[in-house]
């Protein structure tokens, strides 16, 4: 794909995120599209936020990894996005949606806060655990701008991974000793129990799905930085949210997140 095609496409994407307007899927209009192509789309839509809102990147995410989720979207590899400093609410948060959302879902998620660099290839589970500051409960809430969510692979990763925004617990807990994969969690809607999940979930365990993105990022040039924050992925399915929802998630020895929707 040219550039002026991928800058295209990258501004097509921004206007609809700050219009709050979807787009007919990318692969529908672009047979040849390639995961190259996405992502360099993303990047440019990114820029469009760094250099015309003054954004600036504070982490990264992995979505669609567990096969709840793949089965839900019809997609069945994992996309990868970056987060930047306005996604983030705090724990307990009123999140409106008019003005910032089009169809959002609440994925509960483990998060990573880093305390040094890391940078792929060959990134290990051992090498996450040791570039780990802590985790924390987390409810990422995707959205996308392409129409009714029909997504492939290649339309969610130019679309910054499908990221809508994200909160974090109020605890932040040294992971090591604990059992990442069968760390259990318990997801509510509106005070009744939604969905269960586990750390398996998300590629067997999270450190794994963890340095699946860092060295997939890696293979772009991009590192993950100290004091990022990095979502690992979605541990039970997506679970659409609209104004006066209340969300809340509790994650075995390590805290809880909630967000109320307005």
């Amino acid at each position: 794909m040219d550039k002026r095609t991928i800058t295209a496409l990258g501004e097509e994407l921004y206007q609809a995120l700050r219009s709050q307007k979807t787009v007919p899927p990318l692969t529908e209009r672009n047979s040849g599209i390639t995961l190259a192509d996405a992502y360099h789309i993303s990047q440019h839509l990114v820029k469009c936020r760094l250099d015309r809102d003054g954004e600036k990147v504070v982490g990264k995410k992995i979505g669609v990894t567990s096969e709840a989720v793949q089965q839900m979207l019809g997609v069945y590899q994992p996309d990868f996005g970056f987060l930047t400093n306005t996604m983030e609410f705090p724990d307990g948060a009123e999140i409106p949606i008019a003005g910032h959302l089009i169809a959002p879902r609440a994925e509960g998620e483990i998060a990573f806060r880093l305390k040094h660099d890391l940078s792929g290839p060959g990134v290990t589970e051992a090498d996450v655990l040791a570039a780990t500051e802590s985790i924390m409960p987390c409810f990422e809430i995707v959205d996308s701008r392409i129409r009714d969510w029909q997504i492939r692979i290649e339309d969610t990763v130019a679309d910054n991974a499908s990221c809508g925004v994200y909160t974090l617990g109020d605890t932040a807990v040294d992971p090591r000793g604990l059992d990442l994969p069968n760390l259990e969690m318990r997801i509510y809607k509106n005070g009744e129990l939604e969905a269960t999940g586990k750390g398996s979930a998300v590629q067997g365990n999270p450190l794994t799905a963890v340095a699946w993105l860092a060295n997939t990022l890696g293979e772009y040039g991009i590192p993950f930085l100290a004091g990022e924050t990095i979502l690992s992925g979605s541990l039970a399915p997506l679970i659409p949210v609209v104004p006066g929802d209340e969300m809340h998630l509790e994650l075995d020895h390590v805290g809880t997140a909630s967000c109320r929707f307005t």
